[in-house]
């Protein structure tokens, strides 16, 4: 049963990261932008005469019905009967910058990451990475009781959030820890976080991993706020091809390209929602195509290559700033750790293919390689990173376990001004109980 689930899963990420019919092709040339042009704007097919029928950009004015008329009158007709390809048999391309071994595939002046940012980027990306292996740890020590790792994700945390301007709005999913920490949340905020104690923001009413910084404007529309504002700033919400798969991502793609709102939807393809593959998912071409269904610029990206994330979000940016338009990314990567700590994904796919994308497609250590050729980074600023980093997390979780929990009427405020009558009971009751069963509950949670 393994193999038959190694086969589902591979077959389709081996074939987006492998397949010469979907990588971008090394020998040509880069354009100006960042973006391939042809990915971004792929041409409106014209069959037999027929032009598809797309709403234009419009001002929601009292024009827009002469403007829909416009829009009409370009709709030719056709006395053959054609239907549309269902067939997946021509791949959306990937935009790649570095390949496998970390090397540039074209050298292109459009990347301008300095040493600064570069080194940045990777630091950023090994602490994300030893932050997981401890925090994780201290879930299976019992010292937390929940814990979900970014394990071959690195590059898509760190590298996104890199390309984003601290006043762009963050409607995170679950796994984008390391967008937080790029814009200065520090160990023991997360530290904080997970153990609930009174400084977690919080205020220990969210399992752990759900962060939220209103000063990092981590939080969970944005976007149309800030069209109306005209802010030079943009939204970007984050999640999984599972995700993709409800009705809130069509709901959202379909009204944001309507509305004409700068936002940047995110998607981490990494072959798996829990234990469902990819396979079971979806019959199109991935998430990508989804875009242009609706009007949205889209981009298909390797999600393990941190120059590639990096450009491709920081032309999505700008692209929605001064167009006002939704961009769509699709980050095809792995998930090599389990979905949580409740999860034990050797259960449905080999440990063989986990250990191959660990190893193999490592982003941290691709980026590594990169950053080791231009002269920036070193074994010994590796090991001097990496022993620093466990020495903070170590003194933060000592630090969070020492303080203690929020107050009991913290779970009843924040919600309404004057407390219904139903919740005063509620308290009232709760107070008591522990009163009456006070070796049941925690010593250190403030009555």
């Amino acid at each position: 049963m393994a193999a038959s689930y190694f086969l589902k899963s591979n077959k389709f990420i081996m074939h987006n990261l492998k397949s010469s019919k979907f990588l971008i092709n090394h020998t040509s040339s880069v354009t100006n932008s960042l973006f391939s042009r042809h990915l971004l704007h792929p041409p409106l097919p014209d069959h037999a005469g027929i032009k598809p029928f797309v709403g234009g950009r419009r001002s929601h004015t009292a024009t827009s019905f002469s403007n829909d008329v416009d829009q009409v009158e370009k709709l030719k007709f056709t006395p053959k009967r054609i239907f549309t390809s269902g067939s997946n048999e021509e791949r959306t391309n990937c935009y790649r910058v570095l390949n496998e071994n970390g090397e540039l595939i074209v050298d292109s002046d459009s990347l301008k990451i300095s040493k600064e940012l570069g080194v940045k980027m990777y630091k950023d990306m090994v602490t994300l990475q030893v932050m997981d292996t401890i925090f994780y740890e201290a879930q299976r020590q019992g010292r937390v009781s929940f814990y979900l790792t970014t394990i071959g994700e690195e590059a898509i945390n760190i590298a996104s959030a890199a390309a984003l301007d601290n006043n762009d709005f963050v409607f995170p999913q679950y796994r984008e820890p390391g967008v937080l920490l790029w814009r200065g949340f520090t160990l023991q905020e997360f530290a904080n976080q997970l153990f609930g104690n009174k400084y977690d923001y919080g205020k220990g009413r969210q399992m752990p991993i759900h962060y939220g910084s209103k000063k990092h404007n981590y939080a969970v529309g944005a976007a149309y706020s800030m069209k109306m504002q005209k802010q030079d700033s943009c939204t970007i919400t984050y999640f999984g091809d599972g995700g993709s798969s409800t009705g809130d991502f069509h709901a959202g793609l379909n009204f944001s390209a309507v509305m004409e709102v700068p936002v940047i939807f995110f998607c981490r393809n990494n072959g798996w929602a829990i234990s469902t593959p990819i396979s079971d998912q979806f019959r199109s071409d991935g998430i990508v195509v989804r875009g242009k269904a609706y009007g949205v610029p889209s981009i298909r990206v390797d999600g393990n290559d941190a120059l590639a994330i990096y450009s491709a979000v920081y032309e999505a940016r700008k692209m929605a700033i001064e167009k006002q338009t939704p961009v769509l990314i699709e980050a095809l990567t792995y998930r090599a750790g389990h979905h949580s700590t409740s999860d034990d994904s050797t259960k449905y796919r080999p440990v063989d293919e986990i250990e191959w994308w660990r190893d193999d497609q490592n982003p941290v250590k691709r980026f590594r390689t990169w950053i080791e050729n231009k002269g920036w980074w070193s074994d010994q600023a590796e090991s001097e990173h990496r022993s620093s980093v466990r020495k903070q997390l170590s003194q933060a979780i000592q630090a969070a376990e020492r303080v203690e929990k929020p107050p009991v009427a913290d779970m009843f405020n924040d919600v309404y001004d004057v407390l219904p009558k139903n919740l005063n009971e509620q308290e009232v009751f709760l107070r008591e109980n522990i009163k009456k069963h006070a070796q049941e509950y925690p010593s250190n949670v403030p009555m």
